[in-house]
C-alpha cells in the first residue's frame, strides 16, 4: 500500500498548491479532503497488514481486528477477480492513458499501474495472511461441519432481522447483476456504465448473493456436512463487500446528489442508487453478526472422572 499512499499524498498536496489537476466534479479543497481520507485508509491498511504477521497483533482487542479486517477484505479481496478479468479482457485499456485533443490531463500509465499493484498486492496479502491469523486466534470458530453445532438461539425478532438482511442482500445482488447484464430500469445514464463498470457491478452482485447464501447456510445448518469454514469465509468476504463498497458509494452518491457537479454523474438514478446502498450497508452488518454469533455448545455431559 505504500505506493498508493505516496501517490495520494502527492495528489492532495498538489491540488492544494495548484500543481496537479483535480478530479471531475471536485473543488481543490474537496479533492484534497478525499485523498487525505484515502491516505488515512492506506495507513490503517499498512498497520493491519503488520498486525496480522507480528506477535503484537495477537494482543490487539478482537473486535477492533475483526472490524478493520472485515472492511479491508471487503474492499480488496472480492474485487481480485475483477483485476484479473479486466487485465485479460483489456476493458480499461490496459492501464494506458487515453488522450484526445479536447481532454484534460490523464493519469499516466505508470501511476495507474502502481495503484493497481497496491490494490492487488494488498488484496492477495489479506487473502493469505488473514485466514492464518484468524485460525491461530479463534480456531474453534472454524472447526467441524455446518450441521454439527447449531448457532445459539435467536429471538423471534433476531431471526426476522437476519432473514430481512438475507432478503435485502439477495435483492441488492439481483439488481446489480441485472444492471451488469444491460438492464436499464433504475438507470439515469445507462450509456455511462461501460464494460469494465458492468463487470465490476456484476462481481459486486455475485458477492452479495454469496453473502446471503452463506448466512442462510450457517443459520440453518444446511448442508449439514459442509465444512463450517467454507460458508464463514465466503460470508465474510460477501458481507464485507456489501458493507464497504456500498458505504463508500453511498458517500459519493450523496455528494453528487447535494453538490450536483456539472462534470460528474452516475449511471444509476441517484434515488435508486441511494436506496440500494442504504439497504446493502445494514444488510452486510447484520449478516456478519449472524455469521459470528457463538455456536451452542454440545449438550453431552462431562465424564465423571474428567479433570476440573
Amino acid at each position: 500500500m505504500t505506493p498508493y499512499a505516496l501517490i495520494k499524498i502527492s495528489w492532495a498536496v498538489g491540488a492544494m498548491a495548484g500543481l496537479v489537476p483535480i478530479g471531475d466534479g471536485f473543488s481543490p479543497a474537496g479533492w484534497a479532503v478525499l485523498n487525505t481520507v484515502t491516505v488515512g485508509m492506506a495507513g490503517i491498511g499498512i498497520a493491519m497488514a503488520l498486525a496480522l504477521v507480528r506477535p503484537w497483533g495477537m494482543r490487539i482487542p478482537g473486535p477492533l481486528v475483526v472490524c478493520v479486517a472485515w472492511v479491508g477484505t471487503g474492499f480488496l479481496v472480492p474485487v481480485l477477480p475483477y483485476a484479473v478479468l479486466d487485465s485479460m479482457l483489456g476493458l480499461s485499456g490496459g492501464g494506458e492513458p487515453q488522450h484526445h485533443e479536447d481532454d484534460g490531463p490523464a493519469m499516466p500509465g505508470w501511476e495507474a499501474g502502481l495503484i493497481q499493484f497496491s490494490f492487488v498486492g494488498m488484496g492477495l496479502g489479506l487473502a493469505l495472511a488473514l485466514p492464518a491469523y484468524l485460525r491461530r486466534r479463534w480456531p474453534e470458530a472454524f472447526a467441524g461441519p455446518v450441521g454439527v453445532h447449531a448457532q445459539s438461539g435467536h429471538s423471534r425478532g433476531g431471526r426476522r432481522h437476519v432473514l430481512g438482511a438475507v432478503g435485502a442482500g439477495t435483492v441488492v445482488g439481483a439488481v446489480w447483476i441485472y444492471w451488469a447484464l444491460g438492464g436499464t430500469a433504475g438507470m439515469a445514464h445507462p450509456t455511462e456504465l461501460h464494460a469494465n463498470g458492468r463487470l465490476l457491478t456484476g462481481i459486486w452482485g455475485g458477492w452479495a448473493l454469496t453473502a446471503s447464501a452463506a448466512t442462510w447456510a450457517v443459520g440453518r445448518g444446511r448442508p449439514a456436512r459442509l465444512p463450517r469454514w467454507i460458508p464463514l469465509t465466503l460470508g465474510w468476504l460477501g458481507t464485507g463487500s456489501l458493507f464497504a463498497w456500498s458505504s463508500w458509494r453511498l458517500l459519493f452518491t450523496s455528494y453528487v446528489a447535494m453538490a450536483r457537479p456539472a462534470d460528474a454523474s452516475l449511471p444509476e438514478d441517484l434515488a435508486v442508487a441511494a436506496v440500494v446502498h442504504v439497504a446493502a450497508v445494514p444488510a452486510g452488518a447484520v449478516m456478519l453478526a449472524a455469521l459470528l454469533r457463538p455456536r451452542r455448545r454440545s449438550a453431552a455431559p462431562h465424564p465423571v472422572n474428567a479433570p476440573a
